[in-house]
């Protein structure tokens, strides 16, 4: 009998956690390159490699191991993926897809260009900036790294010349190069995941997010709006993945504007947190389709299986051991799907895991998703 493919991830976080056990699943084979043993997706496979995508040796290890290479997230050098498809192996998404992806500015150009509505931006260059930024956006504008932004983290709303300045001065810690945005009125954020190969796609229904200090907190699926607004956003989102020649799996962030106009606020080249209620919630989940696109396998069904689903993040809430501390009280809701990232340590805000309910009514489970989250202490 022949040896299982094996596909390489990018990252060991609890994205390529959940991807591994899709993977896993079916069959295959996974590796995974964290620069820290011990991570989420490493406990749960042999081919755990420690250490940096800059570091060529382990990268060469890495790569030989494996049949095909993915990532669980965007930060990697565009270049890095460059490589590793100059040695021969298929990366997905590509490293072309990347180049326009993770620096945001060029996302946000490559999207105008393709006459996708995004909000207004501009590139920031210098802490002098500050009045034609202001002219151009009108105050409050939202101040971003081009890279490196996550969670919230990378962002700054400005109010006025001083926030400007001191968020200048933070933001360029984080990554040197900065772009402004408009502050946007919306009226609900959405995100939809899309999965493609050369020869099929998948779209996922649109979904509501509802977010708890700049992190994603709550997804409600499928978002509760009007049918041409539901049809605009899928359209919007699949012109964004054809707009950055993508192939493999993505997330896309839209915003409803008070005005009723859909606007994408930003995309991943990856498994999503607005998705991971599709793991109970949809015939095949985004893992599943992540592990199917990469290797160009015929891809599964997103429809979903009961006409609800809720997702909510349990977010750290002290700064102990990364377990649960009361399993019997999170577990008193009889319809609960409980997933723990196996993370080393909790603080507080951190992602550590998240539960999802699905039914049949909405606004019934919204409320049980939301009194078992407050009950579990992790």
């Amino acid at each position: 009998m022949g040896k299982p493919k094996c596909i390489g991830i990018l990252g060991g976080g609890q994205l390529a956690r959940m991807s591994l056990f899709a993977g896993k699943r079916m069959g295959f084979d996974i590796a995974v390159l964290e620069k820290e043993p011990g991570s989420p997706a490493g406990q749960l496979t042999h081919l755990e490699f420690t250490g940096t995508p800059a570091n060529k040796t382990i990268l060469n290890k890495f790569a030989a191991s494996t049949d095909v290479i993915t990532l669980e997230n965007e930060f990697i050098d565009y270049r890095i993926l460059e490589y590793l498809e100059a040695l021969g192996k298929k990366v997905f998404p590509s490293s072309g897809t990347i180049s326009l992806i993770q620096d945001k500015l060029i996302q946000k150009e490559t999207l105008k260009k393709n006459n996708i509505a995004v909000p207004a931006f501009t590139a920031v260059d210098h802490k002098t900036d500050y009045e034609k930024t202001a002219a151009l956006l009108k105050l409050p504008f939202v101040l971003k790294s081009r890279k490196m932004g996550y969670d919230g983290y990378g962002n700054a709303l400005v109010k006025n010349k001083k926030d400007f300045e001191k968020a200048f001065d933070k933001l360029t810690h984080r990554h040197s190069k900065l772009m402004a945005e408009e502050f946007v009125k919306f009226t609900k954020e959405l995100a939809v995941m899309i999965a493609r190969t050369r020869k099929e796609t998948v779209i996922y229904p649109v979904v509501e997010t509802i977010q708890k200090d700049h992190i994603c907190h709550t997804v409600i699926a499928p978002a509760e709006i009007k049918k041409n607004l539901y049809d605009n956003s899928r359209k919007a989102a699949l012109s964004s993945v054809k707009a950055v020649k993508g192939y493999g799996l993505f997330g896309i962030e839209l915003f409803l504007t008070a005005e009723g106009k859909i606007l994408v606020n930003e995309m991943a080249p990856r498994p999503h947190n607005s998705g991971h209620y599709t793991i109970e919630g949809c015939i095949t989940s985004q893992f599943e389709n992540h592990i199917r696109s990469v290797l160009g396998l015929p891809l599964g069904s997103a429809d979903m299986v009961k006409p609800a689903a809720v997702m909510i993040n349990l977010l750290g809430k002290t700064n102990q051991t990364g377990e649960v501390k009361n399993y019997n009280k999170a577990l008193e809701e009889k319809n609960l799907h409980l997933h723990i990232y196996g993370k080393k340590s909790s603080r507080k805000g951190r992602k550590m895991g998240h539960i999802t309910i699905i039914g049949n009514n909405h606004s019934k489970i919204f409320k049980a998703a939301l009194n078992t989250e407050k009950k579990i202490i992790i």
